[in-house]
């Protein structure tokens, strides 16, 4: 009998894990690429100021690729 409740606590843990993850899952918006793009770059403009270059690299590393 006790394997029996084991089991069925189980499975009332996997279904209410499944329910919180499909709830975040749809709390989050879908962009498609093209609006995803745009908003990275604008992001990336407010980030870097006009003119700013990317900062030296560390004295022995591998050039950018």
């Amino acid at each position: 009998m006790r394997w029996k409740l084991v089991g069925l606590a189980g499975l009332a843990g996997v279904a209410a894990t499944g329910a919180i993850v499909a709830r975040h899952r749809r709390a989050q918006r879908d962009y498609d690429p093209d609006e995803l793009r745009d908003r990275l770059h604008r992001r990336l403009a407010e980030a870097v100021p006009d003119g700013a270059t990317a900062p030296p690299a560390a004295p022995g590393a591998p050039p950018p690729a």
